[in-house]
């Protein structure tokens, strides 16, 4: 079968694995982090425009499952004001994925990302009144952020974590934002000619890991305090945008 051309071999296959099983293991450690860690490091075996898309289908199956509870429990208007503005930026971020050179947007997107993770990091909270015209902006910079790796929680998180109400909400509005998203970026992409047959190889390669890592990680919580675990992901999403700059790729491909 002509897919079957586009199996990862060689160093792609372990920059893959490496990839899935790393991103799995911080989405089940924390229930965050995954497209942070596995974009750049996939880059390097795919190219963005490979390694975005995947990420996207690997993680359906968590999105499909999370999503029900997410919905009882969020903010539906604000998390539909938010869905907005990602509608509006998500084309965006997709278009940069398609027409900018690979190797820049490969330094664009493990720069970038060590830059969302300052802003973790930081602690940084949106403290304005939440509004429309906010609302609708932070979701923007998302979908942009999600178009071009799939990386779209970081900014709305920090406005999430900037108003009042309990944590329990906070999560589920951000899943159910995190699963709105993901359907919005599929349409992109789907429209824009990105989930495409070459896909399946990789898919098959990388799901089982990432599944496999989300089982580790989620059996990992709780054997660390809050502190020592988000800072295992801090620690694992700097190195893997540090390991996918291109600078390395003579040296470890």
């Amino acid at each position: 079968m002509v897919w079957l051309d586009a199996w990862p071999r060689g160093a792609a296959l372990g920059w893959l694995l490496g990839a899935a099983f790393a991103g799995g293991l911080a989405r089940g450690f924390s229930g965050f982090g995954a497209a942070l860690i596995f974009v750049p490091l996939a880059s390097a075996a795919l190219g963005p425009q490979g390694a975005a898309p995947l990420m996207l289908l690997v993680e359906v199956l968590a999105i499909l499952l999370l999503t029900p509870t997410a919905w009882r429990l969020a903010d539906r208007p604000q998390v539909g004001l938010l869905a907005l503005g990602a509608l509006a930026g998500t084309p965006i971020g997709a278009a940069m994925l398609i027409y900018a050179d690979p190797l820049a947007l490969r330094w664009g997107i493990a720069i970038g990302i060590l830059g969302l993770l300052a802003l973790l990091v930081s602690g940084w909270r949106f403290q304005g009144r939440p509004s429309l015209a906010a609302t609708l902006g932070v979701g923007m910079a998302g979908g942009v952020l999600g178009g071009v790796a799939m990386v779209s929680g970081p900014p709305v998180m920090a406005y999430l974590l900037g108003q009042p109400g309990p944590a329990w909400r906070v999560r589920a509005s951000f899943g159910l934002f995190l699963a709105a998203g993901g359907v919005i970026v599929g349409l992109a992409y789907a429209a824009a000619g990105l989930l495409t047959p070459a896909l399946a190889a990789p898919f098959l390669v990388a799901a089982p890991v990432y599944g496999a890592g989300i089982w580790l990680g989620t059996r990992m919580f709780g054997l660390a305090s809050e502190r020592s675990f988000r800072f295992g992901c801090y620690a694992m999403i700097g190195l893997a945008a540090l390991l996918g700059l291109p600078l390395w790729d003579r040296f470890l491909r």
